[in-house]
């Protein structure tokens, strides 16, 4: 039973606090900082500067009310998390919270992957295009070699996942990507480039969109190894192509900027600015009072972390399966071998 707490037990107790209809978030992310080793194109966060970075005390008092608020699952990302020295007693206090995760562009896991490997569920890295693509995308050479090489050293340790932002520019490797990630034993999630007001402008054409999401579908329905939904495939289809929205619930997920202050009223919405640290506010409170019908038809981003969770149905078997029962028993098997995936 200790070797599912941190996921189950947790979970189902703070889950039980939203019975009654009241709004609580269930998924955190948290931006430990903006700066970044690489450069990519349709990235707004490496061109700001940080201001001073929470301390580990102050890191610890957020996830405090992070958990208090009903949190359940906990993302990290930057920038670059793994540029932070002292990332190990972050994700610690993280893992005896939250089921816990981070995203890195894979350039620094052959020196740190054994320092956070103990204290993540899952890592999901970075990779926008096969070889010099993904260069070209990432601004940096060697990325490409640099994130396979992540991938591959993590994939044999924990749960590990290629993370890929569709762009005008990579449309065409998509497929691809899936290929990749098949070879390395591994799943892919996309998401839809948004295009920010501080970055360059790189969300994909209409017409080549429509058609690498109906080929993205065709293969999750033949089995290939990705991490989204048929139904969310279905979803973005449904409303960017055919005008039948679906009801997002971005009260399901809370995001917290790197002075620890929460994001309103998401992530790409107001391009991500924090106003009150979130230690200061009464979560629940907010999150009941907030007036969300503006944005639950907003449907301008397809941003996995708000559209799966909204999209999500206990009347789904499928959907049961694939987003519980499957990544549970992956969980209990390493932990009970000690080992990562086969």
């Amino acid at each position: 039973m200790a070797l599912v707490r941190p996921v189950v037990i947790r979970g189902l107790g703070r889950s039980a606090r939203r019975l009654g209809g009241r709004k609580l978030p269930l998924i955190a992310g948290h931006k430990l900082l903006y700066r970044c080793n690489l450069e990519c194109g349709m990235c707004p966060f490496w061109r700001r500067e940080d201001e001073a970075l929470l301390s580990v005390d102050d890191e610890v008092r957020m996830l405090d009310s992070l958990a208090e608020s009903g949190v359940s699952f906990m993302g990290f990302e930057g920038g670059e998390p793994l540029l932070r020295k002292d990332l190990v007693p972050i994700l610690r206090a993280s893992h005896d919270r939250f089921h816990t995760s981070l995203v890195t562009n894979g350039w620094l896991l052959r020196n740190r992957l054994a320092d956070v490997r103990p204290y993540l569920e899952h890592v999901f890295v970075s990779l926008d295009g096969i070889g010099p693509s993904h260069d070209l995308l990432r601004g940096v050479p060697g990325s490409y070699d640099r994130a396979v090489e992540g991938i591959s050293l993590a994939s044999k340790q924990l749960p590990t996942s290629i993370c890929s932002t569709l762009t005008r520019a990579n449309l065409a490797q998509a497929e691809s990507i899936v290929e990749l990630a098949e070879k390395l034993r591994v799943k892919v999630t996309f998401q839809v480039a948004y295009d920010y007001s501080t970055a360059e402008a790189q969300s994909p054409l209409r017409a080549e969109l429509k058609a690498t999401l109906e080929r993205l579908l065709e293969l999750k329905r033949d089995g290939a190894p990705i991490m989204q939904s048929p139904e969310y495939f279905e979803a973005i289809l449904a409303s960017w192509f055919h005008g039948q929205s679906w009801h997002c619930k971005p009260w399901l997920s809370i995001n917290i900027d790197p002075q620890g202050r929460i994001v309103m009223p998401c992530y790409v919405v107001g391009e991500y600015s924090g106003t009150r640290p979130v230690w200061d506010v009464d979560i629940p409170e907010l999150w009941n009072s907030f007036d969300w019908s503006e944005w639950e038809r907003c449907n301008k981003c397809a941003l996995s972390c708000y559209l799966e969770p909204s999209l999500f149905s206990w009347g789904n078997p499928s959907m049961v399966h694939e987003r519980l029962i499957e990544p549970m028993t992956l969980f209990i098997t390493q932990a009970i071998l000690g080992g990562g995936p086969a």
